[in-house]
């Protein structure tokens, strides 16, 4: 290769200030500076894009390799530093957008200058970065972190030794778009090409960086510096798939013009979308360079004022009615007006509401115009064109499954008021890109076999459009379907032949056989054959065979008679080769054809089988023989009171029984076990006889335990004479207190007890009775005292635990609130306080044992007739 010089700006790499991540586009592009020592001279601008303000830098240098597109060899990277910087915006967005997103770039430009010799099939120059911004909402969820990849293409002389001399295309549209979400909006991805070369654009593949750098799938390389990538091919961004792809990277609803590069349509969901368009240069017929432009756009979630309308309406299946409404819905909308004309220019339809319903009287082609606001701010309008001819079916039907062969396919479209015109055919095999025709009956060989799915999208000449889809399975060999592979037949039969599949069948040997040459011959072998098929589907061939066995009986062994238990099922059994059975009786068989059916016998009976090969048949026959289950009886349900016994009545017929659960019995093998559950249970009685039943049977018996009774009762007290106190109890439904003295009942809840005179304790007996008739009981004891309503303190305690006298506490007689109970000691220290009679001191501070000491109480509380009561006193803590 001839010595290669370069004027770069700088070839020493330098290290980036940051990262050179979250680039947002870019593009390459150069023009022809002549030739030179046998070199064609190359001027290079590679343009990159990244969003204002977002705290990153470009890479700086950047590096761009040079790939010979004759073998993917590298040429040589250059190291080129940043030339110039600007920032792009759009400042003042147009007021009939509501929410509009910022739209602002920085734009960073790399110059240099490259020498090479011309090439057989040219160069491409390759730069790539890392990474991309995060969450492109086209790329598969799952990835980031995924580099970016721009290329430019120089021509080669295999065609033409002029085609080196060459200024490839650059793009002129602007950025600065404003794009809301589900709305219509244009962007123009138009070139120039200073050649004069014919320019053809289509939306295409972006390519993730190469390598380890920014490779995406949740990772990448990431370094500080730039690398340089890899050689072709380069790889793709994973788009989010079915909803996006390289051909529609702003899904279905949006459509590049490839003769301006003009993107109009329905914008996606708010996001951010990486969009690649390349533009092919054509020259003389021939596509000599295709250049690329990569870009991130963000759909904002904002609204377009706009009168809004695909560009035409299809009414050609089978309805006349068609719904509209303005594909704007801005809130700065205000007024709506719609008018429908005919073919004669007359207004058939017209309505001021923002959705319309409108059936069409006749067939025709129908205009629509759709204006808002009218004399008012934002005013807007739109027309578009409604074909309303119903009766337009698109169809299709294939011929040809093998690989390697043809498979013809034929257009079914039919049409009411047209005739079809234009098809475009795309046959599904994604291994090439030239799998498509515009032949109304085209042909196409698959070279890899699988299902595709076929598509074609048809036109009549009344405009009418339409997409049918079709899978297609291509094999290597056309499939055989075989209803058997091997049988039996009984001499001096026939016997049909069963196979399936698409093409023309033969069968051999043809002795004996009649048909041949069609999917279901029949036959009559004199002893057993194997007969071959043979299918030929254009001029793909399979074959298969089956095996049919002569005999001249039916083999038939039956199981022995047998004894089972009176109601069961039981499955008989048979050792044969016979093809088809019959039982009897058939009311008692489940399946009377199966080999082994399922019977229900209940009393003794005889199954007779008859077996058949054809003429071939043979006849046996079973004895079933049931025996009922042994009788088993648990005995009534029983209710009875928690923690009793009761015995249980269990009665059979058997030989040997058991009980369960064992647990809570005397004794399990007893018939008349005694029985003590803790909780409501069953017990099962299990017998077996010796009668020939080999199964158990049971019964079952539910003791229910009541649950025991709760009595709630009021605590022991003190009173005095003349007090009345009332006694409290409950969660029984029957009470009966004992002894009867001083109660003024003895069958209530809640009785009052007056004494007249002091004693040291009464204790009251409760027996409390459930509804069920269960019983408990409880006591309550009371004191009484002839005094005036006091409290009661010790005077002394001896807190050593030997349950005597071991707490400081108040006894109160005749009161019903203690205010309060304190002890202090002789520092003034509150080192005890309660408000419940009967809770005392224990001599401790703090969990400390307190030493021998006086201490001081004070008690205030309110008798039973409501008058305060105060007391005070000085109590010794003994040791």
């Amino acid at each position: 290769m001839q010595k290669l010089s370069i004027i770069l700006l700088l070839f020493i790499l330098l290290p980036m200030a940051g990262r050179a991540s979250h680039i947002t586009g870019g593009e390459m592009f150069y023009t022809y500076g002549g030739l030179s020592g046998g070199l064609h001279r190359y001027h290079v601008v590679l343009k990159l894009y990244q969003r204002c303000n977002s705290g990153r830098q470009f890479p700086d240098p950047a590096i761009i390799s040079v790939f010979d597109k004759t073998n993917n060899n590298r040429v040589i990277d250059i190291f080129a530093t940043i030339g110039t910087q600007e920032t792009i915006s759009i400042t003042n967005p147009d007021p009939c957008i509501s929410n509009p997103p910022p739209v602002c770039y920085e734009v960073a430009y790399y110059n240099f200058t490259v020498n090479l010799p011309s090439s057989l099939s040219g160069y491409v120059m390759a730069s790539q970065v890392n990474f991309r911004i995060n969450g492109i909402n086209n790329l598969e969820p799952g990835y980031s972190n995924i580099g970016a990849l721009y290329t430019a293409d120089i021509p080669g002389r295999g065609y033409s030794a002029a085609d080196p001399v060459n200024t490839s295309a650059f793009f002129t549209g602007s950025d600065l778009v404003i794009v809301c979400a589900n709305n219509d909006f244009r962007y123009s991805f138009a070139a120039f090409d200073p050649d004069g070369d014919q320019l053809r654009y289509s939306f295409c593949s972006a390519y993730a960086s190469t390598g380890g750098f920014g490779g995406g799938g949740g990772g990448g390389g990431g370094a500080g510096n730039a690398s340089p990538p890899d050689p072709p091919p380069f790889p793709e961004v994973p788009y989010n798939t079915p909803g996006f792809s390289n051909a529609q990277p702003f899904g279905v609803d949006v459509q590049i013009d490839p003769n301006s590069g003009l993107l109009t349509g329905i914008a996606p969901e708010a996001g951010i979308y990486v969009v690649t368009v390349c533009v092919q240069e054509i020259r003389g017929g021939r596509v000599i360079a295709t250049q690329r432009k990569d870009i991130q756009i963000n759909v904002g979630d904002c609204n377009i004022a706009a009168a809004s309308l695909k560009p035409e309406y299809l009414l050609c299946k089978n309805t006349q009615t068609l719904t509209l409404a303005n594909q704007s819905n801005s809130p700065l909308i205000v007024t709506t007006n719609w008018e429908i004309k005919d073919a004669n220019n007359n207004i058939v339809f017209s309505s001021a509401d923002p959705v319309i319903t409108y059936t069409f009287p006749a067939p025709g082609i129908y205009a629509v115009k759709l204006v808002i606001n009218r004399f008012q701010t934002c005013s807007d309008s739109t027309s578009s064109v409604i074909r309303v001819f119903p009766g337009f079916r698109p169809g299709f039907t294939s011929t040809g499954i093998c690989i390697n062969y043809p498979t013809f396919f034929t257009d079914q479209t039919t049409s009411v008021y047209g005739l079809p015109d234009s098809w475009q055919w795309d046959f599904g095999e994604t291994s090439l890109f030239t799998d498509v025709s515009d032949l109304q009956n085209p042909s196409f060989t698959y070279p890899q076999t699988g299902t595709k799915q076929a598509r074609l999208i048809v036109t009549d000449t009344r405009g009418c459009r339409d997409t049918v889809f079709k899978t297609i399975s291509i094999v290597e060999k056309p499939p055989i379907r075989l209803a058997f592979r091997d049988t039996l037949i009984c001499l001096n039969d026939s016997l049909l032949l069963q196979a399936a599949g698409s093409g023309s069948f033969s069968w051999s040997p043809v002795v004996n056989m009649i048909h041949p040459n069609t999917a279901t011959p029949t036959v009559a072998p004199s002893s057993t054959t194997r007969y071959y098929v043979t299918l030929t589907e254009s001029n793909c061939i399979n074959t298969d065979s089956v095996l049919v066995r002569v005999v001249t009986a039916v083999s038939l062994q039956v199981m022995n008679d047998t004894t089972i238990c009176r109601g069961d099922t039981i499955r008989l059994h048979v050792v044969s080769d016979g093809l088809h059975y019959q039982w009897t009786p058939v009311a008692q068989v489940l399946d009377p054809q199966a080999m082994n059916p399922l019977v229900i016998t209940n009393t003794e009976t005889v199954y007779q089988v008859t077996a058949r090969i054809g003429g071939c048949v043979a006849v046996k026959d079973v004895l079933v023989n049931p025996v009922p289950y042994p009788q088993v009886h648990a005995g009534t349900d029983q209710w009875i009171c928690y923690n009793s016994t009761t015995p249980l009545n269990g009665n059979t017929d058997g030989s040997h029984w058991s009980w369960q659960p064992a647990g809570f019995l005397d004794n399990a093998a007893l018939l008349h076990p005694v029985a003590t559950p803790p909780r409501s249970m069953d017990f099962i009685l299990t017998a077996t006889d010796n009668r020939g039943c080999p199964k158990p049977a049971s019964d079952t018996v539910r003791i229910t335990v009541e649950p025991p009774l709760k009595l709630v009762l009021t605590a022991d007290t003190a009173v005095v004479t003349g007090q009345p106190l009332q006694l409290h109890a409950a969660g029984a439904a029957g009470y009966l207190w004992s002894p009867p003295a001083h109660l003024s009942s003895t069958t209530i809840a809640d009785p009052v007890a007056t004494f007249t005179v002091e004693t040291p304790g009464i204790l009251y007996k409760l027996v409390g009775t459930s509804e069920a008739g269960c019983k408990d009981s409880a006591g309550v004891l009371v004191r009484v005292y002839k005094t005036l309503p006091r409290i009661f303190v010790p005077s002394g305690f001896t807190p050593n635990n030997d349950g005597k006298n071991d707490l400081l506490l108040p006894i109160a007689a005749g009161m019903q609130q203690i205010e309060y109970f304190n002890v202090y000691n002789r520092w003034g220290q509150l080192v005890f306080s309660t408000q419940r009679n009967g809770q005392g001191w224990d001599g401790k501070i703090n969990g400390r044992l307190q030493p021998t000491a006086t201490y001081i109480w004070t008690v205030k509380a309110v008798d039973y007739r409501g008058n305060p009561y105060f007391g005070k006193g000085i109590s010794t803590l003994i040791r």
